[in-house]
């Protein structure tokens, strides 16, 4: 570009090259919206519906699992502070073994666990409400989650705690509390756990959809997702959305049948793309903010 150009053009390079979060976030945004005008336009009514309600259940679900995780993550990380503080070398060595036990079991087996902890539950009633339901698989997926957020929160108060940042505000009287909580972790880590907090949500989706999709087609009809909210991922695993997956296949032959994807097999063809590119423009996001704040 030369030095003459307009200067709305340096101004529009700059938003792609500084601030990528917001321009991904933007096309994110437009990409939902384009889609459910699409769907409205095409897509009979009752179909229509349940693709709503699943995307609902699905970024709400992994909305609610990030905040989970968030918060087990920074009360799990103040305690092994705590103890570590305190010198209580055994209580934290134990924490930290259950901790290390946990982490040790691979996500998509741990979530299964859970999930048919969750729909037992659900059939013997202790669940009633879709809310409650969406709750408790938020809570599965926080809880294969929340170490990153204690990893995090940990790291940024070890990197402050070696600097003279931790012994000027005690010699100020700030309480301890209020140093990790406040100065370290809200007014100079806030960058880290937002970005954080996109990636997990970015993670959670693809478990929620993931966990959804195996038991689904992979469980016996007495532990199902049948008693469950609908997500993106127990809607794919249906045979209508299959059906429309695979006729993306024909068009690999057949280029005529193109046009006609996205109108006679928009469900599935909709919730492959929701849940695709919403994986897609989150990690964008994500690493948009890791350049932008130089993480």
């Amino acid at each position: 570009m030369s030095a003459d150009a307009p200067p709305r053009y340096g101004r529009l390079s700059g938003l792609g090259a500084g601030r990528r979060d917001i321009l991904w976030g933007i096309l994110w945004v437009g990409g939902i919206l384009l889609c459910r005008a699409w769907i409205g336009l095409e897509l009979n009514a009752p179909a229509r519906r349940v693709v709503i309600d699943a995307s609902i259940h699905t970024f709400w679900g992994a909305l609610a699992a990030v905040v989970l995780a968030l918060l087990l993550g920074w009360g799990t990380a103040l305690l092994l502070h705590a103890l570590e503080s305190g010198r209580r070398r055994t209580a934290r060595l134990i924490i930290s073994f259950g901790l290390n036990l946990l982490r040790s079991v691979p996500q998509i087996v741990g979530m299964l666990i859970g999930y048919v902890i969750v729909t037992s539950l659900t059939l013997n009633e202790a669940l009633a409400s879709d809310a409650s339901r969406i709750a408790a698989t938020s809570a599965v997926t926080a809880l294969f989650m929340f170490q990153e957020v204690a990893d995090l929160v940990t790291a940024r108060i070890r990197h402050f705690a070696a600097t003279e940042f931790v012994d000027a505000l005690l010699v100020c009287g700030v309480p301890p509390r209020v140093i990790i909580n406040r100065e370290i972790l809200l007014k100079n880590s806030m960058a880290y756990l937002v970005q954080k907090s996109v990636a997990l949500f970015g993670r959670a989706i693809f478990l929620i959809c993931s966990i959804d999709f195996i038991v689904s087609v992979g469980l016996s009809t007495e532990v199902s997702l049948a008693n469950l909210p609908v997500t993106l991922g127990s809607l794919l695993a249906k045979m209508d959305s299959k059906q429309d997956i695979l006729a993306i296949g024909t068009a690999f032959t057949d280029a005529s049948v193109i046009p006609s994807l996205f109108v006679e097999h928009l469900q599935g063809i909709s919730v492959a793309f929701l849940i695709v590119y919403t994986l897609l423009c989150v990690y964008r996001i994500a690493n948009g903010l890791t350049e932008r704040y130089r993480l």
